[in-house]
């Protein structure tokens, strides 16, 4: 097969597995998805939706954020784990939405990677997950799946958003990273990853190797 195929037929085999996968953050805006994006840094996701629970009751869009005092802020969110950055970003964040944005998250990687606290990956869940555009956010489990599968060699998130980018139609681009990241939480995990049972054996270099 070539790349392009390779990164099909994963594609393919883990649709089959799981389907159209959702952002297991809760929100209902793309604002309230930013800050759940925010707080998922090192924090489990149904850590995160206790905590944005509380938090979106006080400060549900922008404004509202803007106008929290950051230690009010800081105590909600102190659950997440690192809450003094966390806090900070998510005012800075909600100030330069309501004073440059008209209150609204932008829509495109270049203006969303100017707020607080929101680099490439967040961004691309957010354009993916809010705005339904093309966007692979690459985490831990993305990251450790390509490389074991042997699609890339590389820790660079940036790096393997282009390789993968490169080869997949945009419309897949959101759902190919959520199904990775499935994949990872539930077959392929770091430690002890359950081959047998995986659909990719048959073309990954990891199984190969543990197979000689």
């Amino acid at each position: 097969m070539t790349r392009k195929q390779r990164y099909q037929y994963i594609y393919d085999q883990l649709y089959a597995l799981y389907g159209d996968c959702s952002c297991p953050l809760k929100h209902d805006s793309p604002f309230q998805l930013m800050a759940a994006v925010m707080l998922s840094a090192q924090c489990r996701d149904e850590r995160v939706n206790q905590v944005t629970e509380k938090l979106f009751a006080l400060a549900p869009d922008a404004p509202a954020m803007a106008a929290l005092p950051e230690e009010t802020i800081r105590e909600i969110i102190h659950p997440c784990g690192l809450d003094k950055a966390k806090s900070h970003n998510l005012k800075l964040a909600a100030e330069r939405l309501v004073q440059v944005y008209n209150n609204q998250v932008p829509a495109n990687m270049d203006d969303l990677v100017t707020l607080a606290g929101i680099g490439r990956k967040s961004a691309n869940v957010i354009l993916g997950n809010a705005f339904n555009l093309p966007g692979f956010p690459v985490d831990t489990h993305v990251k450790r799946l390509l490389n074991r599968i042997g699609m890339v060699v590389s820790d660079s998130p940036e790096y393997i958003e282009k390789a993968v980018t490169a080869q997949l139609e945009p419309e897949l681009w959101c759902n190919f990273s959520h199904l990775l990241i499935t994949h990872g939480r539930t077959i392929c995990p770091a430690r002890k990853p359950r081959c047998p049972e995986c659909p990719l054996a048959s073309i990954c270099k990891f199984t190969e190797k543990n197979n000689k």
